[in-house]
């Protein structure tokens, strides 16, 4: 198969073409790694590659055959690297496959590699210091943002279809929209972190994928979902699969508006404008739009604090279990200067601040629950701003400690970080554009507990309307292939 052939399909349909017996996974396979020597060198998206090591039975899923990619972080593959972007776990190597492996196996996906991830997936951008940084396949000098920046990237560029990611306070929204992708952050408990972890950062982070389309993000839920023995907590299953709710119409939703993020920076014109004409589709498609205010339930600060005290406190119990494993130091040798002053901080956290950080998790999902009482849908920009140049990150936090590095992390992405606060699923969906600067610009939609089926209806009905797959970056794996 042709590099500008492979790059045409999304993953359910080169799934149907394996099933119909049209093309094999191992030529899929051979072409995601064409295109992966094409265009992987320009964005440093995927850090380690490998030979497929499955042969899914053709149509025994809706994605059998079809190449995939895994985050370098939150998932093991028996025999594969898992260095969460640090060099405190370089050569670190997964002794059996975790719950999701073993459900990407299932589901038919033939894994190939593993994405780039910033440092403990402790940011919205992907400079790791480990492999370097992660280019957005858009515009070579900007960031495809974080921390699923690698995944995003990959994708965006058309070594896969569909690829791992993984959210904690946007990590799978921030780069969809920065690379002009589509992706759903689920319910918290709707996929399975186990066996090694019962919960990541205190049941802020979640598994889902990052997609050119909305029916692969859909056939990826449907095979990953649902919970294993022994997880904390789990959502209601859907009443039916994702990829059926893609194909009825959402209905007549009532839909919040917000373009003022909760710490109150100023949102590009470029971001406001695509978010407005978001919301003026939504009318053109018979939604009520009101302008409204989200109530978080604590102040600003308040919520700064908490997820600094959760998040730190966590990275100190992953630094020092790989610091005693592979007998390193915790130092500039082995550690990023932000992840370094966060250990620290975090080092100080007391038990009474982590519960009281507990504590505003509840508020906040208790305040955000009600909101979905009123409305059933959320609107806001994914991002304040379109992405930015690679290095931005690294200005004006050079003595931050660790609620001062939270702080400016959440001042570049602050619609995202509630939702997993509060644990209820929201999506980027690329309907913008900025001509000035070349880059896609992505739109949150947010949703009520479990109500993922609400947002890929909608997703669904706004794909129809204003089509997004055919876009292409500067760097695309199938103009590579007609240039080369």
């Amino acid at each position: 198969m042709e590099l500008h052939e492979y790059t045409q399909y999304d993953a359910v349909g080169l799934a149907d073409l394996v099933a119909r017996g049209e093309v094999t996974a191992a030529e899929l396979a051979g072409a995601a790694q064409d295109a992966m020597a094409a265009v992987n060198p320009r964005i440093n998206a995927v850090v380690e590659s490998w030979p497929a090591e499955d042969a899914p039975a053709p149509g025994s899923t809706p994605l059998a055959g079809v190449p995939f990619l895994i985050k370098d972080l939150a998932v093991s593959m028996r025999g594969k690297h898992v260095e969460l972007g640090s060099r405190l776990a370089a050569g670190n190597l997964a002794r059996e496959d975790s719950f999701l492996m073993r459900r990407f196996r299932r589901a038919g996906l033939v894994t190939l590699g593993r994405t780039a991830t910033p440092e403990f997936a402790y940011s919205t951008t992907t400079e790791p210091v480990l492999y370097g940084a992660t280019r957005n396949p858009w515009d070579l000098t900007r960031t495809p943002g974080g921390s699923s920046g690698g995944s995003a990237a990959a994708v965006a560029a058309g070594i896969t279809p569909l690829a791992h990611a993984t959210d904690a306070a946007g990590s799978i929204r921030v780069p969809a929209a920065g690379t002009g992708l589509f992706g759903l952050k689920p319910t918290r408990g709707r996929v399975s972190l186990g066996p090694d972890a019962d919960e990541v950062f205190n049941g802020l982070a979640v598994h889902g994928g990052l997609s050119r389309t909305v029916r692969d993000s859909a056939a990826l839920l449907d095979l990953i979902q649902g919970p294993e023995t022994g997880d904390p907590y789990f959502a209601e299953r859907p009443r039916r699969p994702y990829t059926e709710e893609i194909t009825e119409e959402p209905g007549l939703l009532s839909v919040g508006l917000v373009t003022t993020p909760w710490n109150g920076r100023a949102v590009e014109p470029a971001v406001l404008k695509s978010t407005l004409a978001a919301a003026r589709l939504l009318e053109s498609l018979g939604h009520r739009v009101d302008v409204t205010a989200v109530d978080l339930g604590v102040s600003w600060e308040e919520f700064v604090l908490a997820n600094a005290r959760l998040w730190s406190a966590n990275l100190v119990t992953w630094i020092d279990g790989f610091a005693e494993a592979f007998g390193r130091p915790v130092d500039e040798s082995t550690v990023e200067p932000a992840m370094l002053v966060s250990y620290a901080w975090g080092r100080k956290v007391s038990g009474a601040e982590f519960v009281q950080a507990l504590d505003v998790r509840n508020r906040v999902a208790r305040s955000i629950g009600a909101q979905f009482e009123a409305q059933d849908v959320v609107l806001t920009p994914t991002l304040p701003e379109v992405p930015v140049p690679l290095g931005t990150y690294g200005r004006g936090a050079e003595n931050a400690d660790g609620r001062g590095w939270l702080e400016h992390l959440f001042h570049r992405s602050p619609f995202t970080a509630a939702f997993n606060v509060a644990g209820t699923p929201a999506m980027s969906v690329p309907l913008g554009f900025d001509h000035a600067t070349g880059m896609p610009i992505g739109v949150q939609f947010a949703a009520g507990h479990g109500r993922e089926d609400v947002l890929f209806r909608l997703a669904a009905q706004l794909e129809k309307a204003a089509p997004w797959s055919e876009r292409r970056p500067a760097v695309w794996a199938g103009a590579a292939a007609r240039s080369a």
